[in-house]
């Protein structure tokens, strides 16, 4: 119990206690007559008394009198105030006491109890009721090694950061609230609005409970039943099928080779389509820098790149022998000698600005100069021995450093646009080394299990599948082989201020903030403007060949309806919207309630296949729309295909969190964890994309008519609230106007972020007319809404018994 609803409490209970009777001693030790009521309207009051002077006072002082700290002057003497029993009352006018009205007497203090428990058991109730607690979700869940996990989240409406939420759960069926344990909620916000509450990371428990309680300090209470997360493990696949296909990490040209490799070997199934677009390639323009304090530090760029010559380039920076010698530029082929200009006693005089300008101007045609970051360059340069350019890049010579060639290898028994699309594509960002081999061993499994396993036919057979394997080939070569925190491509956008070599780890462009839709550009948040910033979003949307090269595919294909971007690490789950701006957190639109209903229900299947292999559970904490459970991330690329061409689109977070029983703690695994890791990542995630492709089938294969019914869920004085139950995640069209409903209508929405289908409340006897629609496009009752006929639902809703 709270502070403030303990204090009602005991205050409650005095209020309705009989408070004691005190005696009053006299000075004389003789006891005053007893403050005690004759009657209801007969007891103790305040009363007035009027005396002549001072002396009266005192003398009422003497006789013990109980006055109060009241004294003024009227007509005939000094007016004080007095406490007096009835007794008390008589006996002083007895000695000649002028002894007035009552100010208040025991009636008016028992008003005043009455008044005052009244409002401390309103006050009381409140206490009890407090906040309005609303469950969003509530799960227990088994990960890993089969320890079992609790994930709660609730709502408050009053989410002031003094108000503390705690759950407490039983410990099973017929078991009290509270046996099984009791733990604090932390408060989520984003972008400084309060989302919900729930628990960092899910409590690990030993039993399984079957309900919770939430309370919170301002008096709210809410209690619900505890359901199991994520459903039963996938049926185990035939006793031929084939998987784990990788056994180390790869770089994209090894990636790339494995895909075409499959289309050469499998042309019945699998061919390669060529993306317009080539990259920047891994390949860098060689640089030296000269000078130590910025003043006269300077650099140079080759105008070739490295491979193509650049390194060939070498700078000298010589010293002449002779007294007031000029600054000269001399080129011998590739190699640039400066000879600088000293004064009359033979000291340097050339500055970093005076050297790049004559660098600029006689070896232009070699190389670029600039001043250190913008500086003015008025420092002397000191001599320097030869110094050859370099591009920094450690790749074998296995890598190319051409512009990169991008290809997708898409899968299907029927490649010619009839079948419904799945577009699967990883590795976005450089640095995560596991996506791509997710990508490559959903690959493999599709094609070595088609002529043995029947599930896996029946999926290459009904759908039309493109695998992009790695997004961001230049970024990736060059996190695995010269800076592996890269996320970025290699695309230097940076101008001459921030291009030096030391800054060569920080060019590049987030392509997953280079799309056209919530970008940036747009307003929204999650993306930078800085060409340094890792999630720089690049010079203008889809500026960069790679995100054009996923958006050319989706525009070539439309028949592309589900796609799935694998990214790491964390371990989420997550679709559109996926960004909004700030302040006041303006989403892009939700998707409707029937959309969402479906993100949820295929999720279920999705994170199963997922679990079946190892046991790995992703949190139901880390599912759901981007925003909801991570943060904004403006111009990504499934808001791209969502909004712009209606492609129902998810993404992976590959790489949970593992629990460390021994430490019962979760732990990061990382962007590059060792490859053990890494390993079962790839082959738990590649799961996830079959189980991603086994939805799509469904849904290819969908020709059933959802049903719908609509529920009354309460009653007031002129009012009734009802909502709609569905059997399958669809959209409701409903009118109350009496009017037939159309695509036009309204649709049912959701109650609040996370929550269920709203309440709809009607304050007269409504005829409802409604329909149904699903995600595969099914009518309810096969109605037509864009024709005439009356095939929709209908129900009257009576409000005060039909009145």
């Amino acid at each position: 119990m709270g502070r403030r609803a303990a204090w009602l409490a005991v205050s409650a209970a005095l209020a309705l206690s009989p408070l004691p009777v005190l005696a009053q001693s006299t000075p004389n030790g003789d006891v005053a007559a007893e403050r005690r009521s004759s009657n209801e309207q007969n007891g103790v009051a305040l009363m007035r008394i009027v005396v002549p002077d001072q002396a009266g006072v005192d003398r009422l002082n003497d006789l013990g009198i109980d006055l109060a700290e009241y004294s003024k002057p009227v007509d005939g003497g000094i007016e004080v105030h007095a406490v007096l029993s009835p007794e008390e009352t008589r006996d002083l006018r007895g000695k000649g006491f002028d002894v007035r009205d009552a100010i208040s007497d025991q009636a008016d203090v028992a008003k005043l109890r009455q008044e005052r428990a009244k409002t401390l058991r309103t006050l009381a109730d409140e206490a009890r009721s407090g906040d309005t607690l609303t469950p969003l979700r509530a799960e227990w869940f088994t990960s890993l090694d089969g320890q079992r996990f609790l994930s709660v989240e609730v709502k408050t409406s009053d989410p002031a950061a003094t108000n503390i939420l705690t759950a407490s759960w039983n410990g099973g069926a017929g078991t009290p609230p509270g046996s099984g344990g009791t733990a604090t909620m932390s408060r989520f916000t984003d972008a400084g609005q309060y989302m919900y509450h729930r628990f960092n990371t899910p409590l690990a428990i030993d039993v399984t409970p079957t309900e919770v309680t939430v309370t919170s300090t301002s008096g709210g209470s809410v209690t619900v039943p505890v359901k199991k997360w994520l459903g039963e493990p996938r049926k185990a696949p035939s006793p031929h099928y084939v998987s784990d296909f990788v056994d180390h990490y790869m770089d994209p040209t090894e990636v790339y080779q494995r895909i075409d490799a499959l289309a050469k070997e499998f042309p019945g199934q699998a061919a390669i389509v060529k993306l317009p677009y080539k990259t920047n390639g891994y390949r860098r323009h060689a640089q030296a820098q000269f000078g130590s304090a910025a003043a006269s530090t300077f650099y140079v760029t080759s105008q070739a790149y490295g491979s193509e010559g650049g390194n060939d380039v070498t700078v000298t920076l010589a010293k002449p022998d002779q007294a007031s010698a000029p600054l000269t530029v001399s080129l011998d082929q590739d190699n640039v000698t400066v000879d600088l200009a000293t004064n009359a006693e033979g000291v340097v005089t050339s500055t970093a600005k005076q050297v790049v300008d004559a660098l600029n101007t006689e070896a232009g045609k070699l190389l670029s100069a600039s001043t250190y970051r913008g500086n003015a360059g008025d420092g002397v340069v000191a001599e320097a021995a030869t110094t050859r350019l370099t591009d920094n890049l450690h790749a074998p010579a296995s890598v190319s450093r051409d512009p990169f060639q991008m290809r997708a290898l898409r899968i299907g028994k029927t490649r010619d646009g009839s079948k419904p699309g799945v577009f699967l594509y990883c590795q976005e960002h450089a640095r995560e080394w596991v996506t791509p081999l997710t990508c490559v061993e959903t690959a493999e499994r599709l094609l070595r299990n088609y002529r043995h396993d029947p599930n896996t036919r029946k999926l290459v057979d009904d759908l039309d599948i493109f695998v992009l394997p790695s997004v961001n080939p230049d970024g990736a070569h060059y996190s695995l082989y010269d800076f592996n925190m890269q996320r970025r491509n290699m695309t230097d956008h940076c101008g001459p201020t921030e291009s030096d070599p030391a800054y060569r780890n920080s060019w590049g462009v987030d392509l997953n903030r280079n799309f056209s839709v919530g970008s940036v550009y747009d307003g929204y948040s999650g993306a930078s403007t800085s060409c340094r910033s890792d999630t720089y979003a690049g010079p203008a949307e889809l500026s960069e060949p790679e995100s054009r090269n996923e958006v050319w595919l989706t525009h070539q294909f439309p028949n592309i309806k589900f796609a799935m971007n694998t990214h790491s690490y964390g371990g989420y789950f997550m679709w559109p919207p996926g960004a909004y701006k700030v302040p006041g957190r303006e989403l892009l639109p939700r998707a409707d309630l029937g959309t969402e209903t479906f993100f949820w229900s295929a999720s279920d299947h999705i994170l199963s296949t997922v679990q079946n292999w190892r046991g790995t559970a992703i949190w139901p904490g880390r599912t759901g729309p981007v925003p909801d459970v991570l943060y904004s991330a403006a111009g990504n690329s499934a808001d791209e295909h969502w909004y712009n061409r209606g492609i129902i689109g998810w993404d992976f977070e590959v790489g949970a969190d593992v629990w460390n029983p021994a430490t019962k703690q979760f732990n990061a695994v990382g962007f590059q964890p060792p490859f053990a890791e890494g390993h079962e990542e790839a082959m738990e995630f590649a799961n996830g994309q079959i189980g991603i492709l086994e939805v799509a089938r469904a849904y290819a294969s969908d020709k059933v008519p959802p049903k719908s019914k609509l529920v009354i869920t309460g009653r007031d004085t002129g009012a009734t609230k009802f909502t709609f139950t569905i059997d399958e995640p669809a959209t409701i069209y409903y009118t109350l106007d009496g009017s037939r409903p159309t695509l036009n209508s309204p649709k049912l929405k959701a109650a609040g972020m996370r929550e269920g289908p709203e309440q709809l409340t009607v304050d007269k006897t409504t005829e409802v007319k409604w329909f149904s629609v699903d995600i595969a496009g099914n009518v309810e009752k096969n109605y037509k809404p864009a024709g005439k006929g009356d095939g929709y639902r209908r129900q009257t809703v009576t409000v005060g018994g039909g009145r």
